[in-house]
């Protein structure tokens, strides 16, 4: 196996030639010329900023109709495309040798119009200006979605927890956090979790904050443990929404989950509570994942399957190849696949060419599926594929799906179980109260039952019915321009 060091030069070189791959694509404006135009500028303003030019250009391509029925709507999308506010600053923490590090961290504040800043924290290698921004872009769509108040941010580091000691994540949590604190709060800014980002970082945050601000506000941060004020479920809802979307979605055609087999890519708390769910269900889940590889077992992975995993991944913090060391059913494949690549100079990704799924659930990272594999699977007869991760699916992927009529889920309706439950998480702080599991999970299920409805009704009202895509950005994007425009497009 190669080193750490070794794999992060492979990673980082792969992910400049994807970018360029990706830069190249987008150069093609949106169909409608008034898009096109406003495109034209988001491009120049926003130069070496893939991942955000991609996002931007995805909700482009789905709103032409109703910008050109009404004109002020291009004033609107002007301004949504600038966030509000970007916030870049140095990390100062040393090691556990004593060696000073330096890191990069990120806040951008993209959009209050609906209710205060809200959003996770990434902490990973690959974080920079433009993932942080393509993020929050989409987190604005999301949260507006969930019809809670909530406006729409995002934010992180270029720190990568993974290999580092308890204590020099709890060292970098504090760095991060005696910056971050001058910028959030309960009624204003409120971060939670994202990759690399779980309950063990949410605690160090949290108590470094409440040092720092003097005010045990349980409300200024999502996804705390239950003794620091947090909610049940939450770690669980983003797998679990996602789970429930898709369910609604296969029920308009008919299909369920029960007895069919599913593909889950990642290995986190988004891939191994939809795993759960799925279980549930009666569905039969086959993969998962990390950046060292994937396993398949074509028994299934069952509930004491899973169990092991969550001890290896969430505990032991160990990589999905012991799984096939431990379960001789299945067999591990090593990555050969940088996610991110560029799509014509990559081996597809083997984990989505694994036999009989029907059902496919991307929750690792963004850009993991590409063109290459999204043919795979619909010449292996997929019949629904549901985002969990932000953006794991790229645009000609999307545009593969949607052709050949596929139910396709874009994640930012698909995945937003993770933020409803924040939101879910404040209202309890907010009340000083405290929800059972059960009443957590049956609001979570309502609301994603309730996206699921706007999207296919959104879709079908603007003559397109099955396009969740559209369905999802049209939707949101009236409900945020109409505020936008009541407020002097603030």
């Amino acid at each position: 196996m190669q080193s750490t060091k070794a794999q992060r030069v492979k990673e980082e070189v792969s992910s400049n030639i994807g970018a360029i791959g990706r830069l190249t694509a987008l150069a093609n404006p949106p169909p409608s010329p008034i898009l096109g135009n406003i495109f034209e500028g988001v491009l120049k303003q926003n130069k070496g900023q893939p991942e955000y030019l991609q996002a931007v250009k995805e909700v482009f391509e789905t709103i032409g109709p109703v910008v050109e029925q009404d004109p002020r709507l291009v004033d609107v999308l002007k301004v949504l495309v600038e966030p509000e506010r970007m916030i870049k600053f140095r990390i100062t923490w040393y090691d556990d040798a004593n060696e000073l590090q330096v890191n990069r961290g990120f806040r951008v504040q993209f959009s209050s119009a609906l209710g205060p800043y809200k959003g996770g924290l990434r902490f990973h290698h690959s974080v920079n200006a433009s993932v942080v921004k393509f993020l929050g872009f989409e987190q604005v769509f999301k949260n507006c979605l969930t019809g809670l108040p909530l406006g729409g941010g995002k934010g992180g580091s270029d720190f990568e927890p993974k290999g580092k000691s308890a204590a020099e994540v709890r060292r970098f949590c504090q760095a991060f956090m005696s910056e971050l604190h001058r910028h959030i709060g309960a009624d204003f800014d409120v971060p939670g979790g994202d990759m690399g980002v779980g309950e063990r970082e949410i605690g160090f945050l949290f108590g470094a904050y409440k040092r720092a601000s003097n005010d045990f506000a349980h409300g200024a941060i999502t996804g705390k443990g239950i003794s620091s004020g947090g909610s049940l479920v939450r770690t669980k809802a983003t797998g679990y929404g996602l789970v429930y979307f898709a369910r609604e979605m296969l029920a308009t055609r008919g299909l369920s989950f029960n007895g069919t087999k599913v593909a889950i890519s990642g290995a986190g708390n988004v891939a191994l509570h939809a795993c759960e769910k799925v279980i549930a269900l009666g569905g039969i889940p086959v993969t998962l994942s990390d950046s060292s590889g994937f396993v398949h077992d074509p028994e299934g992975i069952d509930s004491a399957k899973l169990e092991w995993v969550k001890q290896l991944k969430l505990v032991r913090r160990g990589r999905i190849a012991a799984y096939a060391d431990q379960f001789l059913t299945a067999t591990f494949t090593p990555a050969s696949v940088i996610p991110g690549s560029d799509e014509a100079l990559r081996e597809p990704n083997g984990l989505w060419t694994v036999p009989d799924v029907r059902i496919a659930l991307p929750c690792a990272t963004q850009n993991e599926l590409g063109d290459a594999e999204a043919k795979q699977l619909i010449a292996g007869g997929v019949t629904c594929i549901a985002e969990g991760a932000n953006m794991p699916c790229t645009a000609s992927a999307v545009r593969q799906f949607l052709g050949a009529g596929v139910l396709f889920a874009p994640g930012k309706a698909s995945n937003a179980g993770g933020v409803a439950t924040s939101g879910l998480e404040m209202a309890q702080n907010a009340q000083r109260v405290s929800w059972t599991a059960e009443e957590v999970d049956a609001r979570l299920e309502a609301i994603m039952v309730a996206i699921h409805a706007k999207c296919a009704e959104t879709a079908a009202h603007y003559g397109c019915p099955g396009n969740y895509v559209a369905g999802a950005n049209i939707a949101a994007f009236t409900k945020v321009a109409d505020a936008m425009i009541a407020q002097g497009l603030a």
